[in-house]
């Protein structure tokens, strides 16, 4: 009996703290359309200049026409096209020229099926500078797998320069059809212009981001302090995709548990990048028939700062049958075990009749409270 309550306290532990680190993970508020001025077909995968000043963006990412395009920024949610990138598209067809990133030195990296799978390094670097560019070619490393249907998927430079994330992604169209069978992630180091190489410990960094056993993950993006880590990922058994964040306290850490920021009944949303102080996020998702960006503002604690502990912990009843009611109107995000939002926004009450049984975690400001669902 005592061996039976020690597992059991520890159980109730370990969720506590999974609860706890969840609540640390930031959250953004409702969407607002993009408009890039001149470019009316599908824009995918945006990623933003370093100072903010420009987007870069694809075109449908369907191997046939798949070109790289920027636009530079009026204001947070209209940006003018200037026009496809230079020198990095090919100009045959089929073509893939996709997934832009770009660090403060102005080294800009992209993935290309040019020469694939004759030639396995599919990520692609160049400088540019004031007039003209540099340093043209592929990137090399220890990061790709040498296997038929490997590639990098995705790939993201940090802010700085000196890492690279990565995706290893696998094909087989006899099995998955288009979309990848296993993809998973990791942290290069720079080595020198042309290479970067996995960190020895690149796989406990990333352990909770990679359940590889359930779901596939891509589409990386580090902010610029490295301390928050989004992505996108889909469950293996159906192709409903989840924009996620995980976040650590220091940049020797792994990342903690991820949580959702975007999901159903989205569809099709990917590829989050961040403004450098973090208090945007740009993302593309499928409106109709075409995929277009969005951006997202970060809820900043000043703003609830007049919640209380007293406001939230005071929540009844506890556990709740149909509606959870607080002491007064506030702002609140309430997570599941497993990470998702179930209620975001300002309230006196949540009905959570239709939740199921079991726990859940309530987070407002600097506040935290966890509840439990009982019908």
């Amino acid at each position: 009996m005592k061996r039976n309550s020690t597992i059991a306290l520890l159980v109730i532990v370990n969720c506590v703290v999974s609860l706890f680190t969840l609540a640390q993970n930031p959250i953004y508020d409702n969407e607002k359309l993009v408009t890039i001025n001149g470019f009316t077909i599908d824009a995918m995968e945006p990623h933003l200049h370093t100072n903010d000043s420009a987007l870069f963006f694809n075109s449908l990412n369907d191997g046939v026409n798949t070109s790289l395009f920027f636009a530079l920024r009026i204001n947070d949610t209209t940006f003018n096209l200037v026009g496809a990138v230079p020198v990095v598209n090919q100009t045959v067809t089929p073509r893939l020229d996709a997934v832009a990133s770009i660090d403060t030195m102005d080294n800009f990296y992209w993935v290309s099926t040019r020469g694939y799978p004759a030639d396995f390094d599919n990520l692609h670097r160049i400088r540019f500078l004031q007039s003209g560019y540099t340093n043209f070619g592929r990137v090399h490393g220890d990061f790709y797998i040498y296997q038929p249907g490997y590639l990098i998927m995705d790939a993201a430079v940090n802010y700085y320069g000196d890492q690279l994330i990565y995706c290893n992604a696998y094909f087989n169209m006899s099995i998955c059809g288009s979309i990848p069978c296993d993809a998973s992630m990791g942290i290069a180091q720079k080595v020198n212009d042309s290479t970067f190489n996995k960190l020895p410990n690149t796989s406990t960094i990333m352990a909770s981001i990679n359940d590889t056993a359930n779901f596939c993950v891509y589409a990386p993006n580090l902010t610029k302090d490295g301390l928050e880590f989004y992505y996108t990922r889909f469950l293996k058994t159906a192709f409903n995709t989840e924009i996620m964040v995980a976040t650590r306290s220091n940049t020797n850490s792994a990342f903690g548990a991820p949580s959702i920021l975007v999901g159903s009944p989205n569809v099709v949303p990917e590829a989050p990048t961040l403004t450098a102080d973090k208090s945007k996020m740009y993302y593309h998702k499928k409106v109709g028939s075409t995929y277009k960006i969005f951006v997202r503002y970060r809820q900043l604690s000043t703003e609830i700062k007049e919640n209380s502990l007293e406001d939230i912990s005071l929540a009844h009843p506890n556990p709740a049958n149909t509606v959870l009611n607080f002491k007064k109107e506030i702002f609140v995000t309430v997570y599941d075990l497993s990470g998702k939002i179930k209620f975001s926004g300002t309230t006196n009450e949540i009905n959570v009749s239709e939740w199921a049984n079991g726990i859940y975690f309530a987070k407002s400001g600097s506040s935290s409270f966890k509840f439990i669902v009982s019908h």
